[in-house]
């Protein structure tokens, strides 16, 4: 405004200049009029800079985040900007070869559908540092059956309502306070990070049909526990701990080691032996470049066991995780190495025997080490096409009876699975999978078993 009057006064004040000289030297009146000319051409180019930046300025005002805090902020802000709603799902197509038992050499082909999974989840930012996050699965379209144990029974029995068939879950139900990327704290239902499957678990964040066997072989997949953790990160260094509620061994398994002794299957979760897990990586899984990390889980068992004066040690649990990936343009590599111990797993097995309801049979050895990796590898090649089309190669193997602490381990539950597919992804939510191999017993009279399988998935956030 005051540069307009400026010009203004110039303007006025040039016009008398100009009428001074007029009856004078037509030369003296020529040099006024160019003198004025060029004062006026600067006053519009300053013009022309001040509307500029008023308008710049405007645009950051309207552009400036505003804090999520609806409470104290005193803004009129809707809340349902600060509701967040993700999903992801799976429906798969399988083919395999069964055995009957583990003393069946005759293997029959089986083929089946299954709505593998439907996950939903709901967040909500209360303010800039508060927010939190519940994710619910819908496993094999039900609703599961309740494990609840009975102890006013003569003897003690575990029981089981059965609602309707596959299971619905709580996967995650957290609170989050982080005010700077370096630190926060989390805590409710969370995520243990000792599994890739626990990071990568996405249809589309894995190349493979169904999640990576190796590792439901050995311990829970995509596992959660109640618990509270601190998490951060600095630099190019992601860390997480946790103290979280621990494994029950009434339901450890020969053929997958502890995942079996989940709690998940109970309505209440025995916390009499909590857990410890640290995880701390570099670089970032879930994003393209070069990531390696580490992590380590710790806690006894015997503790939350419904019967536990028939296991007198402590039944404690170890897994070191040691994970890989490089994703950069066409290429694709993941890897992880598992290896797990389990202390007094003979008395275990013996106390599992001889708990009524539990009924594990009458071969349930236990391993007191057990080992497990995969390494997967695909080519992207819509980088060379305009076909959105990845082929991979994928080396499964577990050992959950790598070492006893009697007698000679078994070798039927040493298996390797190897197998070649492609993932098509016709728009970025949607991927299909296709997925063929061989299962590989490490016993010379288990013939070798073909498998193959088909998958849709998706995934998608608001």
């Amino acid at each position: 405004m005051n540069t307009r009057l400026t010009l203004l006064g110039i303007c006025i004040a040039s016009a008398c200049s100009i009428s001074s000289v007029k009856a004078a030297d037509p030369a003296e009146l020529e040099k006024a009029i160019a003198r004025q000319e060029a004062e006026l051409a600067k006053l519009k180019q300053d013009l022309a800079v001040l509307a500029a930046q008023q308008e710049q300025q405007a645009q950051q005002i309207e552009t400036k985040p505003q804090k999520h805090d609806t409470h104290n902020s005193g803004t009129s802000e809707s809340p349902w900007s600060q509701f967040s709603f993700k999903s992801y799902g799976t429906v798969n197509y399988t083919s395999d070869e069964y055995y009957e038992n583990v003393q069946d050499t005759s293997p029959e082909r089986r083929s089946r559908f299954d709505l593998e999974r439907i996950v939903t989840e709901f967040g909500y930012q209360f303010n800039d540092e508060w927010d939190i996050e519940i994710e619910i699965e819908y496993e094999h379209g039900g609703t599961g059956t309740a494990l609840e144990y009975d102890g006013f029974d003569e003897f003690g029995e575990f029981e089981s309502e059965v609602e309707a068939g596959g299971e619905v879950m709580i996967e995650k139900a957290q609170i989050r306070y982080r005010p700077n990327s370096a630190f926060g704290v989390k805590f409710g239902n969370i995520h243990l990070p000792i599994g890739l499957s626990s990071i990568l678990h996405k249809p589309d964040q894995y190349l493979t049909v169904l999640r990576h066997r190796s590792e439901a072989a050995m311990m829970p997949a995509v596992w959660n526990e109640t618990g509270i953790g601190i998490f951060g990160e600095l630099a190019n260094f992601h860390y997480q701990a946790q103290i979280v509620s621990g494994l029950n061994s009434e339901y450890f398994r020969t053929y997958d080691w502890v995942a079996s002794g989940h709690q998940k299957r109970f309505e209440h979760v025995n916390a009499d032996d909590l857990a410890y897990a640290l995880r701390l990586d570099y670089g970032n899984f879930k994003q393209p470049g070069f990531a390696a990390g580490v992590a380590y889980y710790y806690g006894n068992t015997t503790g939350n066991r419904h019967k536990s004066n028939k296991v007198t040690g402590d039944g404690t649990v170890s897994i070191l995780a040691l994970s890989g990936a490089y994703v950069e343009g066409p290429w694709i590599l993941r890897g992880q190495y598992l290896y797990g111990t389990l202390s007094d797993a003979d008395a275990i097995t013996q106390a599992n025997k001889t708990t009524p309801g539990l009924k594990p049979g009458n071969f349930a050895q236990l391993g007191s080490e057990s080992e497990a990796f995969f390494v997967e590898a695909g080519i992207d090649l819509s980088h060379f096409s305009a076909i959105p089309l990845t082929v991979f190669a994928n080396l499964d193997y577990s050992n959950p009876l790598k070492q006893v602490e009697t007698g000679t381990a078994s070798k039927r539950y040493e298996n390797t699975w190897t197998s070649i597919g492609v993932n098509y992804s016709p728009i970025p939510e949607i991927v299909i999978k296709a997925e063929g191999g061989r299962q590989q017993v490490a016993v010379a009279a288990i013939p070798d078993t073909n498998f193959f399988a088909l998958g849709v998935g998706y995934q998608f956030s608001l």
